[in-house]
């Protein structure tokens, strides 16, 4: 019995060993895949996950309004009892079910570009969005000389981050510059084709319009797209948000006036050591802020900006 009892120690201490040297792994999901933004994430988790001696399973909807489709992923993540989870909640309160799911079952979630209503979360890693979109604002009235009519291209409801955008640029805005007043807001639902449709109609009912903000990748593209068919890139100034090799080629030939730029690299670089932090026992800082930068064309060139705009992502992603 003596010895029954030392083989049965034996094997639970084998055991233990072998869950204590099994490799982490950090599930990460984005609101979308398509734009090099998300890219660019993941190749900041991958750095992570490589530096750590992680593993990153990452997976996330097609396009950033299947919220949805987020869901079973992260509770797919759940099932599969990964580690800890990071994500960028497509929605801030459709998301809220699966982060308190996976806090009850013991798996740590670190919050990542956007918020989510609820408390369930170990760090929340993202560009100051309300600073961001000061930032624009300024850099607007600027160009315009603090007099004029500006439209608002904004993303889509319930996205946190560029819902904060858009409440930081009217907030400075009317603040900062009395002689502009925003004439109209409109959603492009975080996809190109949709925004330049908006971008069209704007520049249709309002000839007269002097600016446009465009707060997010695709809304950028689609409003810069539009000005070029419009023939207005000189008459109207657009400043964007994000970056992408076809924006930095309309800032280049003067269709964007500015571009304010995170670093995703860093965000989902940052998001996978908080979560990883906290499997280890260590207390990670609740909210860890991303800086953010108005990019001109008279910048492009610059190794601060070079960095932002051009990460090596093959050396992260196969």
């Amino acid at each position: 019995m003596k010895r029954l009892a030392g083989l049965f120690c034996l094997l639970a201490a084998l055991g233990g060993c072998a869950r204590k040297d099994r490799k982490l792994v950090v599930g990460v999901v984005p609101k979308g895949q398509a734009h090099i933004f998300w890219q660019t994430v993941h190749a900041g988790a991958a750095a992570a996950g490589q530096e750590l001696g992680v593993e990153i399973r990452w997976n996330g909807p097609a396009v950033e309004t299947e919220f949805s489709r987020q869901l079973q992923i992260v509770e797919s993540m759940i099932n599969a009892r990964v580690d800890a989870i990071v994500l960028a909640p497509t929605d801030q309160t459709a998301l809220v079910s699966v982060v308190e799911r996976a806090a009850r079952e013991k798996i740590p979630v670190a919050i990542f570009d956007s918020a989510i209503d609820s408390e369930k979360y170990v760090s929340f890693v993202a560009t100051n969005n309300f600073a961001a979109g000061q930032m624009a604002a300024r850099r607007i009235g600027q160009a315009l000389g603090g007099k004029g009519d500006v439209a608002m291209l904004m993303n889509m409801p319930g996205s946190a981050s560029t819902l904060e955008r858009e409440k930081g640029f009217e907030e400075a805005l009317g603040r900062e510059f009395p002689g502009l007043r925003v004439v109209v807001r409109q959603f492009g639902m975080s996809d190109r084709a949709k925004s330049l449709g908006v971008a069209e109609d704007i520049l249709t009912a309002y000839p007269e319009l002097n600016g446009m903000f465009a707060s997010n990748e695709p809304g950028s593209v689609g409003g810069a797209q539009a000005l070029k068919l419009r023939r207005l890139e000189r008459k109207v100034k657009l400043v964007g948000f994000d970056s992408s090799p076809t924006l930095i080629d309309d800032l280049k030939a003067g269709a964007i006036d500015a571009l304010v730029v995170q670093d995703p690299f860093q965000i989902g670089y940052t998001a996978v050591k908080s979560v990883v932090a906290k499997l280890r026992g260590e207390t990670p800082a609740r909210r860890i802020d991303s800086p953010a930068r108005v990019v001109t064309a008279g910048d492009l060139g610059q190794p601060d900006v070079e960095r932002l705009l051009h990460p090596d992502l093959s050396k992260y992603l196969q």
